[in-house]
């Protein structure tokens, strides 16, 4: 007993843990002050989440915020955040519209001043977009304004509509070829469901009337379409786009969609209470309308910053099994996919939030619209019903691809696209990644029958994706491929993959990845990090110049001594005195022997400076820099010496021709060689591989394509800068390329080429080549009708 009272008298036994639980109960210490962000701040971070869990219930997440907004609206600071948040969301997260939209419908059942308030600035900021040509913007304000159509006075939104109509006509009956026309009654067309979907009952007939004047523009063709269709298919055949017009698509599926009573069952109807919330509901049907506010649109309309083209929806998901994407027949697949795409391209600026957005598209469309997440493609069997089979993971794959696979060109660089999906494969990899696998294997198995440049912006992804994934790939699946003719489209698919990927990377990484078929397609020269220097022929040249490894001799090959000499004067940087007396002495022995002497003494010197800046490109540049003035003067001297400049340069790097792609890209900035000179070394000539086996090779394309980019960039840089000086010499240039390229394919696309009429050197390819040469064609007329269209527009607003 005594042990016990002095137990709890303080002593003995685990004395410490009773003073600490004793302090606790009057801790007198300094308390952390609770932080409670200010009410803007929780309103604002409030709205910016909104949808984004699926956890959460809409309704209940609309009216919380509503009530807080209504609430306290006469304070200053809440009400400048949500007049200015409310306009930049509906620009930046077009996916969460009808939910913002929600929120303003029930702030107007409490307190209709907020309405007014918004509506002027909206429909300020829409007018402002009109006028500059801002028309995604444009359409994005109208999408707003459709959901709250409910509260709008009179016919709402259809005047403007009808308006915004009248200019397409005036457009168009103008000019055939007019693209604003088109987008806006693209805008008019994606407009009208969000209308239907706000007030289902009372606008159907407005919208039917409105469809019926539409359908006069949407149902043409519009006379560009055939240019930027992404498949390029042989003669007699019809391409899977044909018909695919985007807002021909629209036109028939809201036609079908009032056929079938408007369901429009994809899209979410946030304003929708359940039946829990009766009184809210009552109040949001009885709540104040409004007068929309005037925007007025100009007598003539503008294109705008971003050039405009007629629209062709694609997918890599058609003819499967089961549809694990919305077909075209239905509203969502043009409904989804404009979100989506909004979304896409206007979030630019961070990749990790857009591939969020695209991992959570099902949050921001219909409950049942979509399967759930990571369903695998076999269990969409196992779907009962007339439920959907619409995979999310498919849906935004879809859209990414649509925007790589764009034509004539995406709105951003590729290489964001690139990066969106492999942020999309990072943060859910086990739903992403069998997506894009189907995708990859459409792709592949429709390289025969694809645009041309679109097939070398999915070896361009492709490569670059597999990169970011130790470069895995069940390569087995193509193995029966590797056995074809290099010319044929898929094995020059393989070829130019793993040629990208030995870029990325190193060829004995790449071997280690390949299944063994695949193994002589790398061969041993890929393996060297620095090729051969065709002038080694004895062993004295190891003890002049360091080098890691003595080459194989050669001592047929002509002016090897010279070679030689030239590269140990460059190694050490020898003036230009001391390099003039070998390049006299090869012109003197090539007269002897009857050769060009230009042409040889050039191909000695190019040569020398590629293998002495071998080390890296940065170490050629420098060199290169060095003796800008002798290949300057060389280049202007001939045309032969132009185009032994480029042979160098590819005959040394020939085992890795995109170093030799870049190198002559650094030429070209440097002037050394002409633009003319890169097209008729790779196309005129057996220069570039015999018997049109060049058109096979995706690094010809790549080289003569950036080169066509250089020219077209530098005449758009000319014609839209303040002074015009030299703008008629730069477009006769390019004019004069384009029409050299097209003499050049023309014959190989028609098979009148000398070599492949020639029985004696014919290999049984010629249908090949002359197929690869009508892709190469259409690229190229296109992109000449897209910079003489450049032209005629920059003349128009002259």
């Amino acid at each position: 007993m005594a042990d016990y009272d002095r137990r709890q008298s303080g002593g003995g036994y685990n004395n410490r843990k009773r003073r600490h639980r004793d302090d606790d109960e009057l801790d007198r210490r300094p308390q952390r002050r609770r932080y409670d962000a200010p009410l803007p701040v929780r309103i604002r971070k409030q709205l910016l989440g909104l949808a984004e869990s699926p956890l959460r219930r809409w309704h209940e997440e609309v009216q919380s915020i509503a009530h807080v907004v209504a609430d306290n609206y006469d304070d200053q600071e809440l009400r400048t955040s949500f007049l200015e948040l409310v306009p930049q969301m509906i620009i930046e997260q077009p996916l969460k519209t009808p939910f913002v939209a929600a929120v303003v419908l029930v702030i107007n059942s409490l307190k209709p001043d907020v309405l007014d308030d918004l509506l002027a600035r909206i429909a300020t900021a829409a007018e402002e977009k009109v006028k500059v040509g801002e028309w995604r913007d444009v359409k994005l304000y109208l999408k707003f304004l459709a959901c709250l159509q409910s509260c709008l006075e009179g016919d709402g939104l259809f005047p403007l509509l009808e308006e915004l109509f009248s200019r397409a006509v005036d457009l168009q009956t103008a000019s055939s070829e007019d693209t604003i026309g088109t987008e806006l009654v693209k805008i008019i067309l994606l407009t009208i469901p969000y209308i239907i979907a706000a007030a289902p009952s009372q606008w159907q007939q407005k919208a039917a009337e409105l469809m019926d004047k539409t359908d006069v523009i949407a149902s043409e063709p519009h006379a560009l379409q055939v240019l930027i269709d992404p498949y390029n298919v042989e003669e007699g055949s019809d391409s899977p786009t044909a018909n695919m017009s985007l807002i021909g698509l629209l036109q028939k599926q809201l036609q079908n969609e009032a056929m079938n009573g408007w369901e429009l069952s994809c899209l979410p109807r946030p304003w929708k209470m359940p039946l829990e919330e009766v009184e809210q509901q009552e109040r949001l049907d009885s709540a104040q309308k409004h007068a929309l506010p005037s925007i007025s649109i100009p007598e003539k309309v503008i294109a705008g910053p971003r050039p405009l083209f007629p629209e062709i929806y694609f997918s890599v998901y058609v003819n499967q099994d089961i549809e694990s994407v919305p077909p075209v027949s239905n509203i969502a697949s043009s409904l989804i996919r404009d979100g989506l795409l909004d979304t896409i391209n206007i979030l630019h600026f961070n990749r990790g939030v857009t591939a969020r957005f695209l991992i959570d598209v099902d949050c921001y469309f219909a409950p049942g619209t979509f399967v759930k997440r990571a369903t695998p493609f076999d269990r969409l069997r196992d779907v009962e019903g007339d439920r959907s089979t619409w995979k999310p993971e498919d849906v935004a794959v879809d859209a990414v691809f649509s925007q790589i696979f764009a034509l004539p060109t995406p709105e951003h660089k590729l290489v964001y696209y690139h990066s969106v999906l492999t942020e999309a494969c990072k943060i859910a990899p086990a739903a992403v990644a069998p997506s894009l696998g189907r995708a990859i294997r459409y792709s592949y198995q429709n390289t025969h029958r694809l645009d041309l440049e679109l097939c070398y912006r999915f070896l361009d992804w492709f490569t670059h994706h597999l990169s970011n994934f130790g470069f895995m790939w069940k390569w087995t699946e193509w193995v029966d491929d590797v056995n074809l003719t290099d010319i044929h489209p898929r094995k020059a698919f393989i070829l130019g993959a793993l040629d990208k990927e030995i870029r990325l990377s190193f060829a004995q990484r790449i071997k280690g990845t390949l299944p063994e078929p695949y193994q002589a397609l790398i061969g041993p020269d890929k393996e060297q990090d620095t090729p051969e220097f065709k002038y080694n022929d004895d062993g004295k040249f190891k003890s002049q110049i360091s080098i890691n490894k003595l080459l194989n001799a050669n001592p047929a090959t002509p002016f090897a001594t010279e070679g030689r000499e030239i590269a140990a004067l460059l190694k050490r940087k020898a003036p230009e005195e001391e390099i003039q007396p070998v390049i006299d002495h090869i012109h003197s022995a090539a007269l002897d022997q009857s050769i060009d002497p230009l042409v040889s003494s050039t191909d000695v010197f190019m040569t020398a400076v590629c293998w002495v800046g071998s080390k890296s490109l940065s170490h050629v540049l420098a060199c290169i820099e060095r003796t800008k003035d002798r290949l300057l003067d060389a280049g202007a001297a001939s045309e032969a010496a132009r185009a032994q400049i480029i042979t160098a340069v590819i005959s040394y790097w020939s085992a890795h021709p995109g170093i030799a792609v870049s190198i002559v890209e650094k030429l070209l900035n440097y002037s050394i060689i002409t633009p003319g000179a890169v097209i008729d070394w790779a196309l005129v000539g057996d220069r570039a591989g015999p018997y049109g086996q060049a058109l096979s090779k995706a690094w010809v394309f790549e080289l003569v394509f950036n080169t066509v980019v250089k020219v077209t960039g530098r005449l758009r840089q000319v014609i839209s800068g303040s002074a015009s000086d030299g703008a008629e010499e730069e477009v006769t240039a390019m004019r004069e390329l384009f029409k050299n390229m097209e003499d050049a394919l023309v014959s190989w696309a028609e098979g009148t080429k000398d070599q492949m009429m020639d029985p004696v050197v014919s290999d049984g390819g010629e249908d090949l080549v002359k197929r690869w040469g009508e892709r190469w064609l259409r690229v190229f007329r296109r992109r000449s009708a897209i910079e003489e269209a450049f032209l005629l527009e920059h003349k128009a607003t002259q």
